[in-house]
């Protein structure tokens, strides 16, 4: 059979609509016929007319036949699904081997939706894959919907006006303009999903319990006792009322819309309610049940499975399952829909948890510290919401000034650098990262542990503007400061208070965080009055030098309380327009209504003024652009890798590795010149090499396993004679292995520089990884090396070439040569362009490459080429 003629599963996908609502999208099958006729029925005069040009109220059994029967290849259909109804089908039709002609038709009751864009993105993704490279279309002119489906998608369209017709004519590929359409529409969309969730009209308890100790009467008690704005409706078979309100047999029974429903029934009889859910018109559900895929056992994680499945397929969006909950503190909705019964005050924060078993104790912490909240997602097993999906929503979110994360597992990092970079642009983001040393993911967590280091998990946060924190107490410890207080204007801190021992251990815990100390700490006895303490901070507040203030306050046994102080500081604090941060011992949390920060120690308090002083810095640079590069040729890369991979030895499974050859035309693509490689296994092989380059050569092992042995000479140089050649031939024959086996080879001398080793690859979780340090084996034992993640701007690659504890010797060091780094950044940026752009590329290392001062050499290098996975956010939205 026909590859292509095989029912591409690969195009199936969850995909949100502009509503928020979420659909599932597949290729059409025979087996489709009756579900086709059905739609077609639906469909409006009108909208026939604009798809076949003239009335057609029926299709044939000819028509149907055609449509359900497609290849897969020249004649691709894709069909939008809710429940087991059609709403769409999109299809395209090949005229040539590079033209489609493309065709929509959407129920009347669903236009308005996105679901035109949707398909057209799906439709031209599953084009490229076949080779189709322009879509064609006809368009009456008062079908101005799909006029505008194709006007806003991003192309570049020819439009051209004939016998009254709209002819319209666009290249598929994918470019700038479009993806930052799919991004704009994936963020609207995935926000409203969640803003649907968050603000309900109504909310039904399923499993609402008459005992005061199940959680189902938990649910009940704290949306009621919380004031949440709306009707609750209990839902139990049993019983007739729970804590005085009526109970109904199903979620069918209740009178009324409901918007939210909150499952808490064994986790065998979930998927019942869900179907009850969607037959009511229920639009989201958080499920606190247990007994799904946190019990590591197969029949759990097919109930999750198949819990995504059917909530997906009927519109609805789930938060769980194994979960706390959601909250809004938000008065027109005051929602509670969680097993929480500790809230903070609302507030500016946002903040996400995976733990459904730690975020009652979070939110303990948090109400203590008197840190309001906006709204809080408990997601639990995270088998559909994410902390992507609350990124998306948060952004725009008025009342969220402060993110806050505590991750257990990324199921998209790719996508998560790229939202919360977007999100960190306008609020702060902090982040808990729990497993980064193992990169383990906890049971009921559906996703793939990530294979790249932890040191290109930081870095990943870091390029995205997240500050990285290590405990859930300095989570809140930042945010405390970044809730309450501006955003300091540079690094310089001032450091006052009662205890001259205090403020000199504040001052070293303020250079350890990375903050500059503005003159000697100002110590003004165990005596000092409140008024002291206001004088000495508005000196401050008003010193153009001084760009934020930690105050110590220790208390003295006939000293002034402590609130005198606390309260002179707020004062002050409240008109400063520059961040104070306190230290009352022993005491933490926000102090006095301009929101003072306290901690208990120096330390804390200095650790978290210098993580919003870094944000600030980095909120304040330009981030750079994604430079252009000439001489990038990805469509050669790609026939060059897909040849090695068609080769009849090569398994595309499990990848080939490219021989000099191959790797030498790879690189070409790319713009990037490896210097000749002759292969040497006997003596005259390496003397007829010496005269083939001609000039001064050098001789060299290439096996890994002896390249870096610092206690061997695996490369000799300035070999320009026979006889130096037969002299380095037999010393390192002698001296390392069997020629053969070391893998000689002789190359031409190469110019002197500090030789750098560039690394990528593609990670199947991250996408594709790019990595540069000094090449030895100290960089290597030592770690020094720095990570990011394509696509990189020129202050990205900038940022990783210096950041490298190495990275001195690129610059004069000890006498040494200033190397020239606009030209190792620029092959950072081919190599990362390679990698992201020619996915069949598993990994590529150039090593060593030698920055001189004027240019480099890439001397050696060596890439592996496998069958690429698909990356889950590439040019297409979908739900993971």
């Amino acid at each position: 059979m026909d590859e292509a003629a095989v029912y591409p599963a690969h195009w199936e996908a969850d995909v949100v609509l502009s509503d928020g609502a979420t659909a599932h999208l597949r290729p059409i099958v025979p087996a489709d016929a009756a579900r086709l006729v059905e739609f077609y029925a639906r469909v409006s005069d009108r909208s026939k007319y604009y798809r076949f040009f003239a009335p057609y109220p029926r299709l044939t059994s000819r028509d149907i036949e055609r449509f359900t029967n497609v290849d897969h290849r020249d004649r691709v259909a894709l069909i939008l699904l809710i429940g087991d109804d059609m709403i769409a089908v999109g299809r395209y039709e090949r005229l040539s081997r590079t033209d489609a002609e493309v065709s929509f038709l959407v129920e009347d009751g669903h236009q308005g939706r996105g679901v035109g864009s949707v398909l057209l993105e799906h439709l031209a993704q599953a084009a490229r894959e076949r080779g189709v490279r322009r879509f064609v279309a006809d368009i009456l002119p008062a079908n101005h919907k799909m006029i505008t489906v194709f006007a806003d998608a991003g192309y570049t369209v020819d439009n051209s006006y004939e016998d009254g017709v709209v002819h319209v004519e666009f290249e598929i590929a994918p470019t700038g303009s479009s993806l930052e359409v799919m991004a704009a529409r994936e963020h609207r969309a995935e926000a409203r999903s969640i803003e649907r969730l968050l603000t309900p009209r109504s909310v039904a308890v399923i499993g609402a319990s008459r005992w005061r100790e199940k959680i189902g009467q938990t649910l009940v008690r704290n949306l009621v006792l919380g004031g949440f704005t709306g009707p609750v409706y209990a839902v139990n078979r049993e019983a007739t009322a729970i804590t005085g309100l009526p109970a109904y047999k199903s979620v069918r029974d209740v009178p009324g819309e409901v918007d939210l429903a909150l499952v808490a029934v064994p986790a065998d009889a979930v998927a019942e309610v869900v179907l009850d859910c969607a037959a009511k018109g229920v639009r989201g559900l958080v499920v606190v049940s247990s007994g799904f895929a946190e019990t590591g056992e197969p029949v759990g994680r097919s109930r999750q499975a198949e819990l995504v499945r059917l909530a997906r397929a009927h519109g609805m969006r789930i938060v769980g399952p194994n979960c706390l909950g959601i909250v809004n503190t938000d008065p027109a909705y005051s929602l509670n829909a969680s097993l929480a019964t500790t809230l903070p005050p609302a507030g500016r924060v946002g903040f996400f948890a995976q733990s459904g078993a730690l975020g009652s104790a979070i939110l303990g912490d948090g109400a203590a510290r008197g840190l309001g909240v906006s709204t809080f997602v408990s997601a639990g097993n995270r088998a559909d919401v994410s902390g992507n999906d609350l990124l998306q929503y948060w952004r725009d979110d008025p009342a969220t000034e402060v993110v806050l994360l505590y991750l257990e597992s990324l199921g998209n990092p790719r996508k998560f650098s790229r939202l919360s970079r977007a999100v960190a642009e306008v609020k702060p983001v902090v982040a808990v990262k729990s497993g980064r040393s193992t990169q383990g993911v906890p049971l009921g967590h559906t996703v793939r542990p990530i294979e790249a280091p932890a040191d290109a998990l930081d870095a990943m946060f870091r390029q995205s503007g997240v500050i990285l924190v290590d405990t859930i107490p300095e989570m809140f410890d930042v945010a405390q400061v970044l809730a309450f207080q501006p955003l300091p204007t540079g690094r310089t801190v001032a450091v006052m208070g009662n205890s001259g021992a205090l403020c000199l251990l504040a001052a070293d815990a303020a250079v350890s965080a990375g903050l500059d100390v503005y003159g000697d700490p100002v110590g003004f006895g165990a005596g000092a009055t409140a008024d002291d303490y206001r004088k000495a901070l508005r000196t401050f507040v008003d010193e153009p030098a001084v760009s934020s203030v930690l105050v110590v306050y220790a208390p003295a046994v006939d000293g002034p309380g402590g609130q005198d102080v606390a309260t002179a500081l707020a004062e002050v604090a409240a008109s400063a327009g520059k961040p104070v941060v306190t230290t009352f011992q022993g005491q933490r949390g926000v102090r006095g209504p301009a929101g003072v920060p306290s901690y208990p120690s120096p330390e804390e308090a200095a650790r978290a003024l210098g993580h919003a002083t870094a944000y600030a810095e980095w909120r304040r640079r330009s981030h750079g652009k994604v430079p252009r590069l000439d001489g990038c040729d990805a469509a050669g890369a790609r026939k060059v890798a897909r040849g090695v991979l068609s080769a009849p030895h090569a398994d595309p499974a499990t990848g080939a590795e490219l021989d000099p050859a191959r790797l030498r035309e790879l690189l070409a693509a790319y713009g990037v010149e490896l210097l000749p490689m002759v292969s040497a296994p006997t003596l005259d092989a390496a003397l007829a090499a010496l005269g083939e380059l001609g000039g001064e050569v050098v001789l060299k092992a290439t096996s890994p396993r002896l390249r870096h042995r610092p206690d061997l000479a695996a490369v000799w140089r300035n070999i320009d004679t026979e006889d130096e050649m037969r002299d380095a031939w037999a010393t390192m024959a002698r001296t390392l292995s069997d020629p053969a086996e070391a893998g000689f080879v002789v190359q031409p001398m190469a110019p002197g520089g500090v030789p750098v080793s560039i690394r990528a690859w593609e990670d199947p979780m991250f996408g594709p990884v790019v990595s540069f340090g000094v090449s030895g084996v100290a960089s290597d034992l030592l770690g020094d090396r720095s990570y990011r993640i394509p696509p990189l701007t020129d202050r990205d690659a900038a940022e990783m070439v210096r950041e490298v504890k190495a990275a001195a010797l690129l610059m004069g060091y000890h006498g040494g040569i200033m190397a020239d780094l606009g030209a190792v950044e620029d092959l950072v940026h081919r190599m990362s362009r390679l990698v992201d752009e020619v996915p069949e590329v598993g990994s590529i290392e150039l090593d060593p490459v030698l920055a001189g001062e004027a240019g480099l050499a890439v001397v050696n290098g060596s890439a592996s080429v496998a069958a690429p996975a698909a990356r889950q956010d590439w040019y297409t939205r979908r739900l993971p």
